[in-house]
């Protein structure tokens, strides 16, 4: 017991050590570091007034802080919500759920562009199966993903619009790619052409989601695990590729954090 009581004063050191650590490197270079600043003035001040019986400077101090904290929680409420995320495992997957939601929103958007102005394009999004066997026989690219580079790649007067593109997680990582031709093809119309089946085959061959667009009728179409879904809208595109994909975030986030599990070892 006396052993408690002896570390006691330094357990709580440690937690305010901690704490204000914390606070200083999230708050610093910031407006709310003025704040932060301010707040430290106003203790002094009223430990001031406190230790030289200042009776009617420290009554006023004392109401204006009751104000001041209901005003620096609605004023500073952004800011607030931003550090307690960091400190919830929520904050992760919420961060990662949110640039995938903006990569699917510039993809979609990027598509039926090039849909409504019936430019034919591949797209290849690599899923758990590596298309590295693809890729490194094609125009290496490994740049961040952007709508811009995507549309520019498939307009039709640069060298890299025949073939496909391959997207691994942010990045297009080669241009100008080869896929395998289906063999069987009774799922293609006539209508449909050399895309078509080269989406359909890498998707026989792979866990790959390939998104066609065709060149003749401007519609889009993805193949995925064999099976061609033809025409679709954007709506339906977005659903269809989230279900994939995000699936996947939960899928390691909840197995990342899996408390159950880590007790048991």
């Amino acid at each position: 017991m006396n052993a408690l009581e002896t570390l006691r004063p330094f357990v709580e050191m440690t937690i305010i050590a901690v704490m204000l650590n914390y606070m200083l490197s999230f708050f610093w270079n910031t407006r709310s570091m003025d704040l932060m600043l301010g707040a430290v003035a106003f203790l002094a001040i009223f430990a001031l007034s406190s230790w030289f019986n200042f009776p009617i400077l420290h009554k006023i101090l004392l109401l204006v802080s009751n104000v001041a904290v209901i005003a620096v929680l609605i004023i500073f409420q952004p800011e607030l919500r931003v550090a307690l995320s960091k400190l919830s495992w929520k904050g992760k997957r919420h961060k990662e759920m949110t640039e995938f939601d903006k990569q699917l929103d510039a993809l979609g958007n990027s598509t039926f562009r090039l849909a409504d102005r019936r430019i034919g394009a591949l797209i290849a999004i690599e899923h758990e199966n590596s298309l590295d066997e693809f890729a490194n026989k094609a125009v290496q690219l490994d740049a961040l993903f952007s709508s811009e580079l995507l549309e520019t790649i498939f307009a039709t007067t640069t060298p890299l619009h025949d073939g496909a593109v391959i997207i691994r997680e942010k990045k297009i990582i080669a241009a100008a790619v080869i896929l395998p031709l289906a063999e069987d093809s009774s799922q293609l119309t006539k209508s449909m052409g050399t895309r078509h089946r080269a989406a359909l085959g890498l998707s026989q061959l792979t866990d790959a989601i390939v998104i066609v667009i065709s060149e003749e009728t401007g519609k889009v179409s993805i193949a995925r695990d064999g099976v061609m879904t033809r025409g679709i809208k954007i709506d339906r595109f977005k659903g269809i590729i989230r279900s994939i994909f995000s699936q996947s975030v939960k899928t390691e986030y909840s197995t990342s954090f899996n408390l159950l599990e880590w007790l048991k070892k």
